[in-house]
């Protein structure tokens, strides 16, 4: 399975609003297949190495240069963390601490330097994952699978999850004959329903607390509604698996999910696509750098989509957002992209990050204002 330790909101606004003397930002692909992790060590040696030259090249403080390399040499060496990976790893680190976060889809090599931290990369893995899980829930059992990019579909044991509907209210069926109350008939039937479905419910609260992937639901219509109907994961794709999934295997859920995933994907970037466009009718959108960075830090931008592959380099003022480009990337500069949504981010704003092509134009960020500027 891939070991995912993707950000919070409360992660994404600490390292939005960090200062440090040196922070180094690096991103790489993973193989969540711990025989093949050995290539991703050697691939995060070669990326510290990169680090370190641009640090050396800025004339950085040795000692706390040294401390810096430390840690990431930690990381390299610690074999019980290179075990349990995912298909990107994204590393904070400065002299005096270092976080990772692993994710479900790969990440480009990538080194930044500056004095604040690079979240591009890592707002796509929250954003849109290329992954889910699927929630196979039917009267006779129940199973969470988890769907990937590009490994096998596999069924994930979660810690008390009922083995079915009966056994989970403890009756050797789920439509008595006898009555008690409400409890007989088809309406019994669907009181006990509802009673599986809320310890399946409670079983997943452990697993899925804190995490953003879309959860897919595969059962039958009347279970569905009933599980809908006391689903507490707010990550529940509206579109479900239709037809009893007893008798499907893992890998023919994950095929059945994954065209459900892609439209969850392109109905977001059709919704924010529509907003902007009427954003735009009220002169509360726009694709221009100058204009983006000046309301981000005027806390002007409610939403803002950015391209997580194009970088530009350079600084944002802090007063006012004027941009300063620079010629190439350096101790001293930053992405200002990056930036701009660092400022979106600390201002109650959403930040989306997706491909060149899911830009309304051929720019690297678009954004929706929350007034006129």
């Amino acid at each position: 399975m891939l070991y995912l330790d993707l950000p919070t909101t409360a992660d994404i606004t600490d390292l939005a609003a960090q200062r440090n003397d040196l922070s180094v930002s690096i991103f790489l692909p993973t193989t969540p297949v711990s025989l093949e992790t050995d290539a991703d060590r050697i691939l995060l040696k070669n990326l510290a190495k990169e680090a370190l030259d641009q640090l050396q090249a800025a004339d950085a403080d040795k000692r706390r240069v040294g401390a810096l390399i430390e840690e990431l040499e930690d990381l390299i060496d610690d074999d019980e963390f290179w075990r349990f990976q995912a298909h990107g790893l994204a590393i904070y680190v400065t002299p005096d601490n270092l976080r990772t976060f692993r994710v479900p889809n790969a990440l480009e090599p990538l080194v930044k330097i500056s004095d604040r931290f690079h979240l591009k990369p890592l707002l796509r893995a929250i954003n849109f994952g290329n992954a889910c899980y699927v929630l196979a829930l039917a009267d006779g059992g129940v199973r969470l699978i988890e769907v990937s990019a590009d490994l096998p579909a596999e069924t994930v044991k979660v810690e008390g999850l009922p083995t079915d509907a009966a056994s989970s209210v403890g009756q050797a069926s789920i439509a008595p004959r006898s009555y008690s109350g409400r409890i007989g008939g088809s309406e019994g039937k669907k009181v006990r329903l509802r009673q599986y479905a809320r310890q399946v419910d409670a079983a997943l609260r452990g697993l899925l607390a804190g995490q953003t992937l879309p959860l897919i639901l595969a059962s039958v219509e009347n279970l569905g509604a009933i599980y809908r109907s006391i689903n507490t994961y707010p990550h529940l794709a509206t579109q479900g698996i239709e037809g009893n999934p007893e008798r499907r295997s893992p890998a023919e859920l994950a095929a059945a999910a994954r065209p459900i995933l892609d439209e969850i994907y392109r109905t977001r970037i059709a919704d924010w696509h529509a907003l902007f466009q009427q954003r735009a009718n009220e002169d509360r959108a726009t694709t221009d750098l100058a204009r983006a960075a000046r309301a981000a830090t005027f806390g002007a931008v409610q939403s803002l989509l950015v391209d997580m592959d194009q970088v530009v380099n350079g600084t944002v003022d802090e007063t006012d957002g004027a941009i300063t480009f620079a010629d190439g990337p350096s101790a001293d500069t930053y992405g200002v992209v990056d930036e701009i949504a660092r400022r979106v981010l600390l201002t109650g704003g959403e930040v989306l990050s997706g491909r060149a092509a899911d830009l309304p134009e051929d720019q690297p960020l678009a954004a929706i204002l929350r007034y006129p500027l």
